[in-house]
């Protein structure tokens, strides 16, 4: 049985949302980094969730949920830098399942197909929808020495676009896989009466 640990990356600006969209509630009141984190831990007993070190709202609200919290002091470099710090943080595991914390609305069944394929040993898989390639990724433990060394720019865009020809690609009917939460418009609009 394989060792699958989750990671999160959990440490972005959110600049263009205009302050931390993962404290902004869901249209049922969770925050967007708590729906994020329970999506991934219905599936995998391990995650782990990279945050910003001065990001204590987000400690806090994270602090219940059954998960490994890594400050990332390099989190400001950029996301090569944040999953660096998360993929150091789960070393032991067998492969990862990278997720963005800003993108909720990805299916349970999705996330269980794609840590699926890691578990029959697949290197590389991605889900798809509608023909586009989305999130969340997952690695083997192959390519542990690679994701460690990331740019600091583009997280593990290089290292997918470098083995193209290895990624599994999983289709989804889930377009949860490509909906992420940059701006507040990208938010549900609350019901009205």
């Amino acid at each position: 049985m394989q060792r699958i640990t989750g990671i999160l990356l959990a440490a972005g600006s959110g600049t263009r949302f205009g302050g931390n969209k993962l404290l902004a509630s869901l249209d049922n009141g969770v925050a967007v980094g708590v729906k994020s984190v329970r999506q991934l831990r219905s599936v995998l007993e391990e995650v782990v969730v990279v945050i910003r070190p001065a990001d204590a709202d987000l400690q806090r609200l994270l602090a219940g949920e059954s998960v490994i919290l890594v400050p990332c002091p390099r989190a400001h470099e950029g996301m090569g830098a944040s999953l660096a710090c998360g993929i150091a943080a789960a070393h032991a595991a067998d492969a990862w399942l990278i997720a963005l914390a800003d993108m909720p609305y990805i299916s349970t069944p999705t996330l269980q197909q794609l840590a699926g394929a890691l578990q029959a040993g697949r290197e590389l898989v991605a889900p798809v929808y509608s023909g586009q390639r989305g999130h969340p990724v997952g690695f083997s433990s192959d390519y542990r020495t690679e994701l460690l060394a990331l740019p600091k720019t583009g997280g593990a865009r290089s290292v997918l676009t470098r083995y193209e020809n290895r990624i599994t690609l999983v289709a989804t009917n889930d377009p949860g896989i490509l909906h992420d939460i940059d701006e507040q418009s990208d938010l549900p609009s609350p019901a009205t009466s």
